[in-house]
């Protein structure tokens, strides 16, 4: 959606006057005022990789990140998300359906996030490769207010990795700042590796929200 002081203005003024976009007798104009991109990132290297592997391996994804690669496979709908729009809540930036929460990207200092350092960033970032300090260094780039990291780096390193575990880990990763969480084209953003760090944290959560694989 297109970010503009124009935009921030009319939709919180709205809200002030009308309370939650959902109320009843509460129509939102906020498509009038939006541009509505729907630009992906090219993910057919990542299901290259993915078919490539071999039944073992898969598997062993599976049993640790559920059936995220079916998402490498979805089609965005264009035409739902110029719906959805009129769901958008400026006080907590995301969208609101009811009770539910919908967040559609991560932003730095914005609702359910929060910054990273460049510290952070690359020991979590080390802790998810297995790389060095010094080569994540060299390697990490600066994409407007944030640090990212190359999907072309990521995905040599899930080509060559000798640590299994560290390569699904890497392209999980990958299909998370990509695909689910997508800022940059090309980058996996900094956030995410915080974000992907939880995730990891409380794996023990996710057969609430994945369907395993053996459940198919």
């Amino acid at each position: 959606m297109e970010d503009n002081a124009a935009i921030r203005k009319w939709s919180e003024q709205t809200q002030l006057e009308n309370g939650d976009t959902l109320a009843e007798g509460h129509t939102s104009k906020l498509w009038d005022y939006t541009r509505i991109s729907v630009t992906q990132n090219d993910l057919q290297e990542l299901r290259e990789i993915w078919d490539q592997w071999s039944d073992a391996t898969k598997q062993l994804f599976y049993s640790s990140y559920g059936d995220l690669p079916y998402l490498l496979d979805i089609q965005v709908d264009r035409h739902l998300f110029r719906a959805i729009t009129q769901y958008w809540n400026p006080a907590d930036s995301c969208f609101t359906l009811g009770r539910v929460d919908l967040v559609p990207t991560i932003q730095i200092d914005k609702a359910y996030s929060r910054a990273a350092s460049v510290l952070t960033f690359l020991r979590k970032l080390m802790g998810i490769t297995g790389m060095s300090e010094q080569w994540l260094i060299a390697r990490i780039k600066q994409k407007g207010e944030c640090k990212c990291i190359p999907w072309n780096v990521l995905k040599d390193l899930i080509l060559v990795h000798s640590d299994m575990k560290k390569k699904i880990d890497v392209f999980a990763l990958s299909i998370y700042g990509l695909v689910i969480f997508p800022r940059a084209l090309g980058y996996v953003d900094e956030v995410i590796s915080d974000f992907f760090i939880d995730l990891i944290n409380k794996s023990h959560l996710f057969p609430q929200f994945w369907l395993r694989h053996s459940d198919r």
